[in-house]
């Protein structure tokens, strides 16, 4: 029978012959899908339209309207009919008699109605009055009756909304986040609602009312799809309960999936779970775009009065070589190039997500279409900017989906694909196997001041799970790719290793300390033996927490890590043995030698400033991580306030310190003097690298008392407003005292910031201690720096003075 024999059935035959219709329709194998929802709301259309016809015998001024859903013309097989009776008041007793003749037949078939009777007055009152009845009529269309009294009220309603709308689009989106905390969010949930939850149906409802004030748009990329597969979604649901519900419920996941044609209930959720994505994302960006419009438009009219009517010149202010922050959104800069750039995409997430802003669509977009890839194993820059990103704390997951949903992760990262909404069966999880992992950063950087190495503790975060997309243990298959990823994004052959061994035994600590007895040294020894070093214990320690706090509030607590930090007490005792001595310092090179000569006989110091991107000619790979930026090497004659003066000029100057070593130079026999040596890598944050003469003029008045590089640097932070940013872990200053004979160490943990490392040289400078010899690296955002200090005499800080230092160097980073 074909559609048109359908309808002639359900005309001739009323309410039994619609019903007949009705159920014929739904069970064609045929029809599925958007033409099966078009083709039951044209049958019912029919349907009504004769009850309208039959009922309203001789009135005039009345037209039956379908709004919401059913006005859009999409009816899922249990969706209820709204609709409005639409009169202009000239006969209220025959519209009463009407809307009895209209609404009892269709309760007598058991369907869901959602009705009301009002003159075009009374519905755009109401609409004005209840935000859910306005949208509802922004659907509105014409079944049967009065067509021009039905097109009055739509063109009277889109301009109210319009009108309106810098008043009711801000009700709207707080309508839109009460759901999404009531609901939760789709894309997560493993009995979502597919209707309610965040990503959901009314939120692609609340998108369409967005565009139809023509205040803003969301992208429309893959919108129409993502909806069209959770509708039909929400039809095999409707189909396999007989019911009308929204809520997928896990014991209907497999017939859902049958009904649609796939494979099994995972991919069915996987499904749901990438649609809900995208309109996710759409919306983060809608009303982003909602909020800088309504912004722009109650400041436009002081700015116009203020420039005498010209048009605002837009503030941008730079975050990054090639990005910058505009109207409170990270976009690239004019002079940006992604087609040369392929660390840009990167560098833009990570300045993003310091600056605790969103990527704008626009860069995203950009820079997916014409970026290049970054060149494997990635550069050390690109490596940094990773772990900036992952580092970064809450505001990593924003940056991090505006990346996914243009495909630049998966770009990165093609073994992120696995993963990808890829649902955990485990009412322990609250988030799929992708949004864990990135949870796990979040906490992780929360961690980063307990470990020496945060960089390997985020990438092992990033990682940990990266297995659950194989088949097997996860645990074996991750170490395989681990393996692999590490090594392509630039980490040598050492810390590949680690973070192998990290993802392998992620579950190693929290498994032994909840089911074994740690009283048995043989399960010590055990745990030792995997884990092989004191620093990979370290690392585990803060990578067991951080996956435990990510996964949920069930899998962690005070007993819990009470368990686990006594076994990891106990494995340090058995791996004890391990503590470093005092750095070996190496004899000098040739130039080093040349530097420290010159600075003893000038009486100045001398520097050196040129590019170092690969081991110096004749000399194998030190296996060491790959520097970054340019070599800095400073001589400078022995003198208090080397290491603040050094720090702060190169603050000054924009550039940021990655790696810093300090230490007194021994000179050949027969010169006189002692000479400080300085081999430092540094990077300009943007723009292009001073002249060394600059940086040793300035160096020179620096110790000369000239300079007022605190000043200068209070200066120029005034200049720029404060953004709210990351709220970063607080610096954490610790003493090692078994950690040299010569000298005492103490180590500074804190996150990286221009004038840090000035700061800290001045704070030493204050207690009256000396500098021995210096280690300083930057790992992400990360500072992780170690000094060997002594006192006046030369020799080791008392127990008690050691600790007043790193004390009140921490109030001092703290402050």
């Amino acid at each position: 029978m074909t559609g048109t024999d359908v309808q002639k059935e359900a005309e001739d035959s009323g309410p039994s012959g619609y019903a007949a219709a009705r159920l014929r329709l739904l069970t064609e194998e045929t029809r599925s899908g958007p033409p099966r929802r078009a083709a039951l709301a044209e049958l019912t259309d029919d349907w009504l339209t004769g009850l309208f016809a039959a009922g309203a015998e001789g009135l005039r001024g009345a037209s039956l309207v379908a709004v919401g859903g059913y006005g859009r013309g999409e009816l899922s097989p249990r969706s209820d009919l709204d609709l409005l009776l639409l009169h202009d008041g000239s006969d209220t007793k025959a519209v009463a008699a009407l809307a009895d003749r209209l609404w009892y037949p269709v309760w007598d078939l058991g369907l869901d109605l959602d009705h009301s009777v009002r003159t075009p007055v009374e519905a755009r009152k109401t609409a004005g009055e209840d935000l859910k009845v306005q949208l509802g009529l922004l659907d509105a269309r014409h079944i049967a009756g009065d067509l021009g009294l039905t097109a009055g009220l739509r063109t009277a309603v889109l301009a109210d909304w319009r009108n309106q709308a810098p008043k009711r689009l801000p009700e709207l989106q707080e309508l839109c986040a009460e759901r999404a905390e009531r609901q939760g969010e789709l894309q997560y949930l493993l009995e979502p609602d597919l209707k309610e939850a965040r990503g959901g149906l009314r939120d692609a409802t609340a998108l369409r009312a967005v565009a139809a004030s023509w205040l803003a748009d969301a992208p429309r990329e893959g919108l129409a799809d993502a909806r069209r597969r959770l509708l039909d979604v929400r039809d095999a649901l409707h189909l396999a309960t007989g019911r009308a519900t929204d809520r997928l419920a896990l014991q209907e996941q497999d017939q859902v999936a049958a009904e649609l044609g796939l494979l099994d209930a995972d991919t069915l959720l996987r499904q749901v779970y990438e649609a809900a994505r995208l309109v996710s994302y759409a919306s983060d960006v809608t009303w982003r775009e909602v909020g800088r419009v309504l912004r722009s438009r109650a400041v436009r009219p002081r700015l116009r009065a203020m420039l005498g009517g010209g048009k605002p010149v837009t503030e941008r202010s730079p975050l990054a070589e090639g990005v910058v922050e505009q109207d409170g959104e990270v976009v690239l800069a004019r002079a940006a190039r992604p087609e040369r750039d392929p660390v840009l995409a990167l560098r833009a997430a990570a300045a993003a997500a310091q600056a605790g802003l969103p990527l704008s669509l626009h860069a995203v977009r950009r820079m997916a279409a014409a970026t290049r890839p970054v060149p494997t194993p990635w550069p050390a820059e690109a490596r940094e900017q990773l772990v900036t990103l992952l580092g970064s704390g809450r505001p990593t997951v924003e940056v991090w989906e505006a990346l996914e949903a243009e495909g630049l992760i998966t770009r990165l990262l093609p073994d992120w694909e696995r993963v990808r909404c890829r649902p955990q069966r485990n009412a322990v999880h609250l988030w799929t196997v992708d949004r864990h992992l990135i949870e796990t950063a979040v906490q992780a950087s929360e961690f980063t001041r307990r470990v020496s190495r945060p960089d390997l503790l985020l990438v092992a975060a990033l990682l940990h799970d990266i297995g659950k997309g194989w088949p097997g243990d996860h645990s074996v298959a991750g170490e395989i790719i681990a393996k692999d990823v590490a090594a392509r994004i630039g980490f040598d052959r050492h810390d590949v290793a680690v973070v192998a061994t990290l993802v392998r035994h992620h579950l190693l600590l929290v498994e032994t300390a909840t089911r074994r007895d740690l009283e048995d040294p043989a399960t010590v020894r055990s745990v030792a033996e995997a884990v092989g070093s004191q620093g990979t214990l370290e690392l585990l320690h803060a990578l067991t927490e951080a996956d435990a706090l990510a996964t949920g509030p069930a899998a962690w607590s005070s007993w819990r890590g009470s368990l686990v930090a006594d076994l990891v007490k106990r494995v340090s005792a058995v791996l004890a043995g391990d503590a470093p001595d005092d750095p070996e310092e190496g004899a000098p090179t040739a130039e080093q030698e040349r530097l420290a000569l010159e600075a003893a006989a000038t009486g100045s110091p001398v520097l050196a400033l040129r590019a170092q991107t690969e081991p110096p000619a004749g000399q194998e790979p030190s296996g060491d991580p790959e520097p970054l930026g340019v070599e800095l090497l400073i001589a400078v004659p022995d003198q208090p306030h080397v290491l603040p003066a050094v720090a702060g000029v190169l603050a000054m100057h924009r550039l940021t310190v990655r790696t810093a070593e300090l230490r007194s130079l021994t000179l050949p026999d027969g010169v006189d003097g002692s000479v400080l040596l300085l081999d430092w890598r540094v990077a300009a944050e943007y723009g292009s690298l001073p002249q060394a003469a600059r940086l040793r003029a300035d160096l020179v008045r620096a110790l000369d008392g000239s300079l007022d590089i605190a000043g200068r640097l209070a200066e120029r932070d005034a200049a720029y407003p404060r953004r709210r940013g990351v709220v970063a872990p607080p610096p954490r200053v610790s003493v090692h005292p078994a950690a040299s004979r010569l000298a005492t160490v103490i180590e500074v943990r804190s996150q990286d910031a221009p004038g840090l490392l000035f700061r800290i040289g001045r704070a030493l400078e204050d207690a009256s201690v000396q500098v021995r010899s210096a280690h300083v690296s930057t790992l992400g955002a990360n500072a992780v720096d170690a000094f060997y200090v002594t006192g006046p005499e030369g020799a080791p800080l008392p127990e008690d003075e050691a600790a007043s230092v790193a004390r009140k160097l921490e109030e001092t980073l703290r402050g």
